[in-house]
């Protein structure tokens, strides 16, 4: 878009009208598909787990210092920020006309001018300076005095954006909400830009129902013992599903908002909604919150000891997200751990005991799906020649090494389904255990197939998400099922 294309804008009565000298454009919302609070925010809280107290303090002492505290203590990176294309479009055009350009926001000056220099489109740049917070009022008064009344156009999104519109000599409005808009259209010169679509869609991918499939561990309990037509422990066992999933969408939007910086630089996860500026940022924690409400609320029809177990999964989850992830080897103990606390909360929830053997085999088989998860991701930074993971403690050399750590566990794994299928215990709960003995091949060859592909690149970034994708790794399933029924039946 060009300068030329809105020369003539809309006016009322007809009358034609010299747009200003200056277009002054907002950064929240307009310019950039984010909001900065909340990025900075995200970014100091996921390097000090205490920030959100300081936080507190300081809104005390006004916005504009909780912007400055949070700007000095957090660690964007503004060269991956997801900006708005139509904007900076819109911007190119204002400029190639021979205007000038300045960004005006309640972000703290220091992130401002990093912006600024980083974009290099703008001939002035204003930010909040720690006592002035250059928003609604306070960012008109100051236009005003800057450039005088009606000597600036204005790029916004928000109704507070309306006294600068009022003030300004060009209203230009970003935003899909009928009230802003009308606001912003009611004066005398106007032009709306085409807003992105709605970020609900992109709010509903961040809860990654996808990844609901792992929760199913939690029917394990009455599978294995023989019970998943019991309607009671079924129900039981489904309402287990439910919590797990409410509050794992929790942990995932939590993990998304503290991986900002990371998940940009990554290939892939660079797309993720609040990533790619596809779900408000500032959703995040209110949904968060919904969510964790929801979940722990089932649990009270469970009983104690789940919403126990199911605490233990929170915190845990949490601590890996704020700092675990970051220590090698702990950090694929805890994600084995989490998917084993699945299988152990569904016991918890139908009262059934979990079976050594089923333990003993969820640890090491999670082991080595967790180890093949940082082995795909090892696998993408060999490729890009990046020196290290962002975000995580491993370097490209220990690639090696984490592929073996996946292959010796997988292999454990099918030694614990071995043992188990020689014991008394099988003999006593099926007709005809001999066909068991089928599970073993076809799992050995799934779990060698699933480390063969990460070491080709083919793998996804979670392995269990792959194998509910994958044709293969569902035949293999069914295969495994049908062998388990064919020693079920008499």
């Amino acid at each position: 878009m060009t300068l030329a294309a809105i020369a003539i804008p809309l006016v009322k009565g007809g009358s034609s009208r010299t747009l200003p000298l200056v277009l002054a454009v907002d950064l929240d919302g307009t310019l950039l598909r984010s909001n900065m609070l909340h990025e900075t925010f995200w970014s100091a809280f996921a390097h000090d787990w205490r920030l959100p107290f300081a936080a507190a303090a300081h809104l005390g002492k006004g916005k504009a210092q909780l912007k400055a505290m949070l700007a000095q203590r957090s660690n964007v990176d503004v060269t991956v920020l997801p900006y708005d294309d139509e904007v900076i479009g819109y911007i190119r055009g204002w400029r190639a006309q021979g205007g000038k350009v300045a960004l005006v926001t309640a972000t703290d000056q220091r992130l401002a001018d990093r912006i600024g220099a980083h974009l290099g489109l703008f001939d002035e740049v204003f930010g909040s300076d720690g006592v002035r917070n250059l928003k609604g009022p306070n960012k008109a008064a100051f236009l005003v005095e800057r450039y005088g009344q009606g000597n600036y156009a204005y790029v916004g999104d928000t109704h507070a954006d309306d006294a600068v519109w009022r003030n300004s000599g060009h209203a230009v409005v970003k935003s899909r909400s009928g009230r802003v808009r009308a606001r912003a259209e009611a004066h005398k010169s106007f032009h709306a830009i085409q807003p992105p679509a709605g970020s609900a869609k992109g709010l509903l991918k961040a809860l990654r129902p996808h990844q609901w499939a792992k929760n199913v561990l939690v029917f394990l309990a009455i599978a294995g013992a023989h019970k998943l037509l019991d309607p009671d422990l079924l129900l039981r066992a489904l309402g287990a599903f439910v919590a797990f999933s409410l509050v794992a969408s929790s942990v995932y939007l939590v993990n998304d908002l503290l991986d900002l910086s990371a998940d940009r630089a990554h290939a892939r996860k660079r797309k993720r909604p609040f990533a790619s500026g596809a779900a408000a940022i500032e959703l995040g924690l209110p949904v968060t919150v919904l969510l964790l409400v929801a979940g722990f609320a089932i649990t009270a029809l469970l009983g104690p000891l789940f919403l126990l177990t199911l605490a233990i999964y929170f915190i845990t989850t949490t601590a890996y997200s704020l700092s675990l992830k970051r220590y090698p080897i702990i950090d694929i103990c805890v994600l084995a751990g989490l998917y084993t606390i699945r299988v152990v909360a569904g016991g918890v929830a139908t009262g059934l005991p979990i079976s050594v053997w089923l333990a003993a085999f969820s640890l090491f088989i999670f082991f080595s799906l967790a180890a093949v998860k940082r082995q795909a991701e090892l696998v993408d930074a060999v490729k890009a020649g990046k020196l290290q993971i962002v975000g995580r403690g491993y370097h490209p050399d220990d690639l090696e090494l984490v592929s073996q750590m996946a292959t010796a566990s997988g292999l454990v794994s099918v030694l614990v389904i071995t043992l188990y299928l020689s014991s008394d215990a099988v003999t006593e709960i099926y007709a005809r255990p001999e066909a068991l003995w089928g599970v073993t091949p076809v799992l050995l060859f799934w779990i060698s197939r699933v480390i063969f592909k990460a070491h080709r690149g083919e793998m996804h970034d979670d392995p269990i998400v792959f194998a509910a994708k994958d044709k293969v790794s569902m035949i293999c399933g069914v295969l495994m099922f049908g062998f388990v029924m064919a020693a079920t039946i008499p």
